[in-house]
């Protein structure tokens, strides 16, 4: 591994390794030590960069906060206080020796005091500004780092804890930022690059980065995956390891399924398409950064290390139908039908989509009618009102007009994907996936099926999810 602009070159042949450990991964003194286990030998063999997520529900607990704060309710603000530092207390006097307690205590005392600082600033606001809710749902990762860095020291390990505002540097969307490229791999080169040429093992806080100005931004949901492969790719890293608590990425969902595998191997774009129809695995953008330089990935278990995990690759030679079905009950189907022929469908969608751009709203799947020009979004039950509130005001002149028949919500619906390489012109692939669902009696709303034929969606009744996931992984021989 050479760094562009320094001396750099890795002392073994395997080059740079970044890891990544999720929030289960995080969520307790024993996990951490496992984390910091896991990064300890890695760094003895060749240089490491550990990106670390915030403890499990404590970002949802800071989320929580800021609500409370919103809405004025000072006694709720003041338990959840309570319970964040609660939290990092009990984990740093299982970690620490005593008598290297205070100043770790003093550093979590002092990122929940700044937390509380711009809570108390909401709490009279009576808003959440963007801008300070992505500075404030950060402290959940820098505390996190703060935590595996003292602990690693301990242990002899000279590590150091860096905030992804110092490497990151991404537009101004806050909440769910995009990273820009040449300046980050500016940045992250000189911040880090010194530090491994010195031994010490940077832990870098995910999910957060700054804009240009040094405004700081989140990356969105999962967004410590997408911060650890943004690191890997500025580096050009010769791996990264993604540590999860499940064994990697499955055939389906083993809840639903009791058949399901974990897969040896997945392709960047199985694995993308996987995360983004609700494969818990990965972040959907997480792989963005590492193909243009091939970087490959492997999802691992960190509460079963001699599991070998899946292997994200850039391509695999020989694949035959898909390699999983994936589902998502969170969802909900946004139908809008024009009702005069002085608005055409195309102008309907193109004014629909351009409100959920500025909603900043994922669609999920999209279909639509030749002649009566309707058509359906799915969309993230969580983000239905913003999608809903958009969408009338984008489309309110049409609606008020009658141009645009009412917006239709149908909240009784599931997602579930078919994905895989190898479908690409399997003939007699969709109809066998669509009479194994109907032999189920069950009735399939809505497909969908881009030119890649790498991902048919299929939209069916929640009543009616395991039982279609359970048909079409046993009619496709996905299995054990």
């Amino acid at each position: 591994m050479t760094l562009p602009g320094s001396s750099l070159q890795a002392t073994t042949s395997s080059g740079l390794l970044v890891m990544k450990f999720g929030g289960t991964s995080m969520g307790s003194a024993e996990r951490i030590r496992v984390a910091a286990q896991i990064s300890a030998e890695q760094r003895v063999l060749r240089p490491t960069i550990t990106v670390v997520s915030a403890m499990s529900k404590v970002t949802d607990l800071l989320v929580d906060s800021l609500r409370k704060a919103e809405a004025g309710d000072q006694a709720d603000l003041d338990i959840n206080m309570k319970r964040l530092w609660e939290r990092h207390l009990e984990a740093v006097r299982e970690l620490i020796p005593p008598a290297k307690q205070d100043a770790v205590l003093a550093g979590i005392h002092e990122l929940l005091s700044d937390f509380s600082r711009i809570a108390k600033g909401i709490l009279m606001l009576g808003e959440r500004p963007p801008r300070s809710v992505d500075e404030a749902i950060a402290i959940g990762e820098r505390l996190s780092a703060l935590m595996l860095t003292a602990y690693l020291e301990t242990q002899g390990v000279p590590a150091q804890a860096v905030s992804g505002v110092e490497l990151i540097v991404t537009d101004a969307v806050f909440g769910n930022a995009s990273p820009l490229m040449d300046l980050t791999r500016q940045k992250t080169v000189t911040r880090l690059a010194s530090l491994l040429l010195d031994g010490v093992l940077p832990i870098v806080t995910g999910f957060n980065g700054a804009t240009v100005d040094g405004r700081p931004t989140t990356l969105g949901r999962g967004g410590s995956d997408f911060s650890a492969s943004i690191v890997a790719a500025s580096l050009d890293a010769a791996e990264l390891w993604i540590w999860t608590d499940v064994d990697g990425i499955m055939s389906a969902d083993p809840r639903l399924v009791a058949n399901a595998r974990v897969l040896d191997q997945v392709t960047y774009a199985e694995a993308a398409e996987l995360a983004y129809n609700g494969a818990k695995v990965l972040h959907p953008r997480t792989l963005a950064p590492l193909a243009e330089r091939k970087i490959p990935v492997w999802s691992k278990n960190s509460f079963a290390m001699e599991k070998p995990g899946t292997h994200i690759v850039p391509e695999i030679s020989t694949r035959s139908g898909p390699c999983a079905v994936t589902s998502m009950t969170k969802v909900a189907l946004i139908n809008i039908e024009p009702a005069s022929a002085i608005l055409t469908g195309t102008r309907a969608q193109a004014r629909a989509l351009d409100a959920l751009a500025r909603a900043n709203v994922e669609v999920l799947a999209m279909t639509s009618s030749s002649y009566r020009q309707s058509f359906c979004l799915l969309v993230r039950e969580d983000e239905l009102n913003l999608a809903t509130t958009f969408l009338e005001e984008g489309l309110s002149l049409e609606l008020a007009h009658g141009y645009v028949k009412p917006i239709e919500v149908d909240n009784d619906v599931s997602l579930l994907a078919i994905v895989g390489e190898g479908m690409r012109g399997t003939p007699g692939l969709a109809g066998r996936i669509f009479t194994a669902i109907s032999k189920k009696d069950i009735n399939i709303i809505a497909i969908a099926q881009g030119s890649s034929e790498l991902t048919i969606a299929v939209v069916v009744r929640r009543a009616g999810l395991e039982n279609a996931v359970r048909a079409i992984h046993e009619e496709c021989g996905l299995g054990k």
